[in-house]
């Protein structure tokens, strides 16, 4: 199967601070993996996802998405290279005050006109994909609430619902359950291999828990200062090439 992301020599220094958050970083993933990302906080991870979208410029290297340069794209093009790409956040990233009906159809934004969507006027077609995408975590009892009226868990799934919207062919999640317990962190993990597994879209994700990059990962890999120090089946990670990656801190991380 061809590659659907080629990641070449990928480094992104932070001007303030002179942080050199990746350090020529190569990658390939293919259509249909479940990718999982580790690490320390300030491994990398975040930035990794980020510039992969453009969230986050790189400094330099190349990002290859389906054959189109994303790293060379700008405006109309690079609008639609994003519209493939879903993305999850750590702490949900929803507009707090809004119904959670308006957060999910937030993910059309990239194929809706503009006027209509700042004043919440949306075609009829995306309110009722948004409520089954609501249904489908679970949570459309929920669609007219405010955001902030939820549990971290709902509002993880409302954020699941909204990349939803995009039908995205690659979605990216960015530490999703690190603010949740154990069993709520599963729940999540679980859609996200409903997406991957039904939808056939392939996911990267960071974690921190070992025992979660083995349980849905088909592949993992590891990053530690800006570089990939691991990469492989989550069956290869022994206690020591976990100790190795992880530190003084393995034993925190384990929890789960």
């Amino acid at each position: 199967m061809a590659d659907q992301l080629i990641i070449e020599h990928l480094t992104k220094v932070y001007e303030r601070g002179d942080v050199l958050a990746l350090d020529d970083v190569s990658l390939s993933v293919k259509k249909g993996e479940f990718l999982v990302v580790i690490g320390l906080s300030g491994s990398g991870k975040s930035t990794l996802l980020r510039c992969v979208n453009r969230l986050i410029e790189p400094t330099s290297g190349k990002i290859i998405f389906e054959g189109a340069d994303v790293t060379a794209a700008s405006g109309a093009e690079l609008r639609r290279l994003r519209r493939k790409m879903g993305m999850i956040y750590q702490h949900f990233n929803l507009v707090r005050r809004s119904s959670v009906l308006t957060n999910v159809i937030a993910g059309r934004l990239g194929y809706v006109n503009p006027w209509l969507s700042a004043i919440h006027k949306f075609p009829s077609q995306d309110v009722n994909m948004a409520l089954r995408n609501l249904d489908r975590v679970g949570i459309r009892d929920q669609a007219y609430k405010r955001a902030d009226e939820l549990s971290g868990g709902q509002q993880q799934r409302v954020g699941i619902a909204r990349a939803l919207m995009q039908d995205p062919e690659l979605l990216m999640a960015d530490e999703p359950v690190s603010a949740l317990d154990p069993a709520t962190s599963h729940s999540v993990m679980k859609y996200l291999e409903q997406m991957n597994q039904e939808d056939g879209v392939t996911v990267i994700t960071s974690l921190h828990f070992l025992s979660l990059a083995r349980r849905y990962g088909t592949r993992i890999l590891a990053l530690k200062d800006g570089k990939i120090v691991f990469e492989g089946l989550p069956s290869e990670i022994d206690e020591a090439r976990f100790k190795e990656i992880y530190g003084d801190e393995a034993e925190q991380v384990e929890v789960r």
